[in-house]
């Protein structure tokens, strides 16, 4: 796709909570949670909402891109928990940012944590269509929410709070593309990471105590490790072909933030050199499908990102899939 990002933007909320505090208030030794996590810090909202951050990161895009908001005519929002059930996110996030009734289109896409991947290619499907000219995609997460502090607090205190945005445009010759995107899906982990109420699947009112015992997210670590260590390498090697790409040919990887040690495994375990990685789960934690916006909007305002220089993004979600995009800058 001749698509290319035109500006980045990210915003977290203005709470800081320091691992070390959420071991004080579970009553645990000082590290309990810090040595198995490998998170210290990460942002919670408390006055903030899920709309909240995803206007402000929107608006750095915006800014970032040089345009104004009334300049996008397609919205995407690509949330792995969405505001609500119905209706979508992004139309909410269209109004607040001052578009016009008409001006643009604005839909949800979910694939969890790889929802930023699936709705970028959807909006570069769309710009190459010629369905549209401009498009902003924004992943907004309220991941502290809904956390199993009580059996899994180990768990729990992977997540952070975030959003991110980007501005996507038709690029011109020389000023890069998408060499290439790709997802698998393994269907067999697809009860290792879930939320199971707030769709169809619990009545509320006929089956209120399964409705309240799935309210919470469940993750089965080693069920995700297994799939990943079993095909993700392989994974990495097809998208690699796909984009005509050798493995030393990547400047930089942009990964899905799980966890430092998922970061770590994942360098390891693909042989990039761990400082070609962006890595930031230990300062702001598992921020779902906003940390792969979220960790390029810091690569590219901290000057690892240049013209020319060839990017993977990388990640899993639950499901369970695996999703990348190698990205000519």
């Amino acid at each position: 796709m001749r698509i290319r990002i035109v500006g980045t933007g990210r915003a977290v909320p203005a709470e800081r909570l320091t691992t070390r505090t959420l071991e004080k208030r579970l009553g645990l030794g000082q590290g309990a949670l810090e040595t198995v996590t490998g998170v210290v810090q990460r942002y919670v909202c408390e006055a903030e909402s899920q709309i909240d951050l995803a206007c402000a990161a929107a608006r750095l895009a915006l800014e970032d891109a040089g345009l104004e908001a009334k300049a996008v005519d397609l919205i995407i929002g690509g949330c792995g928990v969405p505001y609500q059930p119905l209706p979508a996110t992004a139309p909410l996030v269209m109004q607040r940012l001052g578009l016009a009734d008409g001006s643009a289109a604005a839909f949800d896409v979910n694939s969890t944590c790889l929802g930023f991947l699936t709705a970028f290619e959807t909006a570069g499907r769309m710009i190459e269509a010629g369905q549209c000219e401009t498009a902003l995609v924004f992943s907004s997460e309220v991941a502290s929410r809904a956390l199993p502090w009580r059996d899994a607090p180990e768990v729990a205190a992977l997540f952070g709070d975030g959003a991110a945005a980007a501005v996507l445009r038709r690029a011109e010759p020389g000023e890069g593309r998408v060499a290439a995107s790709l997802m698998r899906t393994y269907p067999s982990g697809w009860e290792a990471c879930s939320i199971g109420s707030g769709g169809t699947r619990f009545d509320f009112h006929k089956e209120p105590e399964d409705f309240a015992r799935h309210a919470l997210f469940h993750m089965d670590g080693k069920e995700l490790f297994r799939l990943t260590s079993r095909h993700f390498n392989g994974f990495v090697a097809a998208l690699l072909e796909r984009a005509g790409w050798r493995h030393e040919d990547v400047d930089l990887v942009v990964p899905h933030q799980a966890s430092p040690f998922a970061l770590a495994h994942m360098a390891r375990q693909t042989g990039f050199a761990p400082e070609k990685l962006v890595d930031i789960a230990a300062r702001f934690g598992n921020q779902i499908a906003a940390s792969i916006p979220f960790a390029l909007d810091v690569a590219r305002r901290e000057g690892r990102v240049a013209p020319g220089m060839k990017l993977l993004f990388l990640g899993t979600s639950a499901g369970v899939s695996f999703g990348g995009m190698a990205i000519e800058a």
